[in-house]
């Protein structure tokens, strides 16, 4: 399917909106035209200059005619004269823009509920696009994430989407109302001049040639305007979230630079962009004109030449009724444009959509509720980017058992401990639970056995208790509280403002690194799963807030199997087996006492931290 089908795919059902919205804007555009129409009677009342009504009764002459638009056009003139000879002239006049009024007011309502029932249908199509992009997204492997710009992600999903709202308005016109309008007007003027209607449409071909020639390179430069403005946005989250350390390194001026770099590269792709665009619109208004003046000239010589039935003020209303053409036309040319601007954005858009999660459901998936006996590494090897990572991991974690991981930075602990809930899958090997590998059970039911608590506590901009019960919307207060009591983190929750109803501000920002560790770590109780994973949970903390959260952690290890990452050896030494890594592969394992006695690598580390 194209990229325009696939936009519009996202429109249906249609029958809800365009049926409605083609009888209005039908309606709207034969008023319009009425209004048009209507100023022929008006202007042959106001030149009418005799006595005995020469002008009207040449126009009121039905005499040969068939029923058609000239038969209808000269019986409506004969109930003219007849008003006129009772009411006077005057009233005559006041009669025919009294029609003209009643014809405009109609006419601009139809255009209004014409164009309330597409803002349904644009507001329907966008919601379900922004969805669509928001749910493939959230399902894609943490790998993506890594690789790609969190703004430039954003800016598809607003900036872009927003593009293809403006798409969706200019199709509309192309393909609909202003063809419709052009049609009917031309009809119209092939009513009133066959001869002069043909000399006209030569015109036509030839701002179409113009025009196109203007909007074919608008494609490539609206892409990258969109790729801009994903960096500019990126900038933007990426100062915000690291401002703290922007100033403590006095790179403000750095950072301005760059922003105003990618600034400057947007303004002039938009400017280029601008000079395309904007050219259309007086380039058909200059031929408009010209086709106009032309237009004087030659059908002027029709009427005073007695060449054409046209008389003067049909004459008038012709070219006041083809200039009207000029509007439709000029503005499917900028609807083009935008249709150009829009197809670069859907693209950026469906690249999104159609990126594969790595990580899905095997056909014979099946859901795991509980977990009874151990979770078991069989020759696990993970290699990322060509790079091993993982080599050889054969481990048996029994349930109910404490695991530690240590080893140095870049050792394999926190992407060992990912392959557990499939946040990554083996390259090599596989991982079971209970004998079933992980491959086999439903993603959704894998993460619901386990609980997580990260070195960076992750809290969401809502309440205190909302980011307890996250994802529990029906959770019951009570419960909640006695999740925050386990993870020590009642006590300091009633000493804010508002107590369990505080928000805590952007990612946490309101409180301190130890409050937003136990709220995580409240988090996790609140879920109570049978296996926990914790990623160096209190390694950024200071010595008053360790002892707390590693309380909390205590607390909620109780009668749970643990894979514990830890960076403070202190924290790991009652663990039933330590597994000491180095390089990807398991060099070391055993209890606290035994590792020190085999003086590696763990008697190093714990001399290193002086706790021996």
């Amino acid at each position: 399917m194209s990229t325009y089908g696939r936009i519009i795919s996202y429109a249906k059902p249609y029958h809800r909106y365009f049926p409605q919205y083609i009888v209005f804007a039908l309606l709207a555009i034969i008023f319009s035209l009425l209004n048009l129409a209507l100023l022929e009677p008006l202007f042959a009342v106001i030149f009418e200059n005799d006595d005995d009504g020469k002008n009207l009764a040449e126009l009121a002459d039905t005499t040969g005619l068939s029923f058609g638009v000239d038969y209808i056009k000269a019986s409506f003139y004969q109930e003219l004269i007849k008003f006129r000879d009772t009411y006077g002239q005057s009233s005559m006049l006041i009669y025919v823009s009294i029609v003209i009024g009643i014809s405009a007011l109609l006419s601009n309502l139809f255009t209004y509920i014409s164009n309330v029932i597409m803002g349904y249908m644009r507001a329907d199509l966008i919601e379900k696009i922004r969805n669509k992009v928001f749910n493939s997204t959230s399902k894609l492997h943490l790998g993506f994430f890594a690789g790609e710009r969190k703004g430039d992600i954003m800016s598809r999903m607003t900036n872009d989407v927003q593009e293809i709202e403006v798409t969706l308005m200019s199709s509309i016109k192309v393909f609909f109302r202003e063809p419709a309008t052009i049609i009917l007007y031309l009809a119209f003027l092939f009513s009133s001049s066959v001869k002069l209607t043909l000399f006209t449409l030569i015109f036509f071909p030839i701002m179409g040639l113009i025009i196109s020639e203007i909007v074919k390179k608008l494609k490539k430069k609206a892409k990258l305007s969109q790729e801009s403005l994903g960096r500019i946005v990126n900038l933007m989250d990426e100062t915000f979230g690291g401002m703290r350390v922007i100033k403590a390194f006095n790179a403000r001026d750095y950072v301005g630079n760059l922003f105003e770099t990618e600034t400057r590269t947007y303004r002039k792709i938009n400017v280029s962009m601008a000079r395309k665009n904007e050219l259309a619109s007086p380039v058909s208004q200059f031929l408009g004109i010209l086709v106009v003046a032309t237009l004087l000239v030659v059908g002027g010589n029709l009427v005073l030449d007695g060449e054409t039935t046209m008389k003067a003020p049909g004459l008038l209303v012709y070219i006041v009724v083809f200039s009207q053409i000029l509007n439709p036309a000029k503005s499917i040319s900028q609807s083009i444009s935008n249709i150009q601007r829009g197809m670069a954005s859907a693209e950026r858009i469906f690249k999104l959509i159609d990126e594969k999660p790595l990580i899905q459901d095997s056909d014979k998936v099946q859901d795991k509720t509980n977990f009874e006996s151990e979770i078991s590494f069989k020759n696990v090897g993970f290699t990322y980017e060509k790079e091993a990572v993982l080599k050889s991991i054969n481990l048996t974690i029994k349930k109910g058992q404490t695991i530690a991981l240590v080893g140095s930075s870049g050792a394999g602990k926190s992407t060992l401990a990912d392959l557990v809930p499939r946040f990554y899958d083996t390259t090599e090997g596989d991982i079971t639970i209970d004998g079933v590998s992980i491959k086999d059970i439903k993603v959704d039911a894998l993460r619901d056995l386990m609980g997580i608590v990260t070195q960076e506590s992750i809290l969401f901009n809502d309440t205190v208790a909302k980011n307890i019960a996250f994802a529990m919307p029906n959770a019951n207060q009570d419960d909640i509280v006695k999740a925050a009591k386990i993870a020590n983190a009642h006590d300091f929750i009633m000493e804010l403002e508002n107590g369990y109803e505080t928000s805590v501000g952007e990612r946490g920002g309101k409180l301190s690194g130890g409050q937003r560790q136990r709220l995580s770590i409240a988090r996790a109780i609140m879920k109570n799963p049978p296996i926990l994973i914790l990623d160096e949970a209190t390694s950024a903390l200071d010595t008053e807030s360790e002892k707390l959260v590693q309380e909390a952690l205590t607390n909620l290890m109780k009668n749970r199997t643990s894979l514990v990452i830890a960076h403070r050896l202190s924290t790991i030494q009652h663990a039933d087996n330590i597994l000491v890594m180095d390089k990807g592969q398991i060099v070391e394992q055993g209890n606290h006492e035994a590792l020190i006695q085999q003086k590696g690598i763990y008697d190093k580390l714990i001399n290193m931290q002086s706790i021996a």
